[in-house]
């Protein structure tokens, strides 16, 4: 072979090596983001004009996350919260549009607590993304509904909801205490604990009037 096919052949090699390790890098990260913001990935490819794009947008996210000051909730700070919890809820038959105003200001406390920003929803939902990724849509979802009882155009039932949205991110929160990265994998994230579901029932139906 003559010395100018050598170096053809060496560039070929080169190119299709380059490309190869190119693909693998990428399929490489996106299987990281999807084990780390679980059904936030799948959300944000849906909204983003390309995977790609909400690749950038993901990882972008996770160096603001990296900035952050993130502490672990005290002992007394979590069996605080949880107990406000508690007490937040049981007051959910007598006054349903109050009880969701103050499970938004109970999670915004927590958030403060464990250092998150809590300016803008948009960046709160990004922020808390990287670590709840398996629960950040109930956050979104009880805002959505917490802010159609600002107008005045949820149901009793609605707000039922709304409370179990909040519920799942404030579980999340309070955790064990520490800003852990969220490595579930999607469908674990999305099998209910026995115990969660069971929790589901105490804002009773029942005792709700639509």
């Amino acid at each position: 072979m003559s010395t100018a096919g050598t170096v053809i052949l060496i560039v070929v090699l080169l190119v299709v090596l380059f490309a190869a390790g190119w693909f693998l890098g990428e399929l490489m990260r996106s299987r990281r983001l999807r084990n780390r913001f679980g059904p936030e990935y799948d959300r944000s490819v849906g909204a983003a004009e390309s995977r790609r794009a909400a690749e950038r947008e993901l990882t972008a996210r996770e160096k603001r996350y990296a900035q952050l000051k993130l502490r672990p909730l005290s002992d007394s700070a979590r069996t605080g919260y949880t107990e406000q919890w508690a007490r937040v809820q049981e007051r959910f038959v007598d006054d349903p549009g109050d009880t969701v105003l103050e499970a938004d200001e109970l999670v915004h406390a927590v958030m403060r607590d464990r250092g998150y920003p809590t300016d803008g929803f948009e960046q709160q939902a990004a922020d808390l993304s990287v670590e709840h990724g398996a629960v950040i849509n109930h956050y979104r979802d009880g805002y959505h509904i917490r802010t159609r009882h600002d107008r005045a155009e949820a149901t009793t039932e609605d707000l039922r909801q709304a409370l179990v949205h909040y519920r799942k991110i404030f579980q999340s929160l309070v955790g064990d205490g520490k800003a852990q990265e969220s490595k579930v994998e999607p469908r674990q994230a999305e099998v209910p604990e026995a115990r969660e579901a069971a929790d589901d029932h105490q804002v009773d139906r029942s005792r709700v009037n639509g």
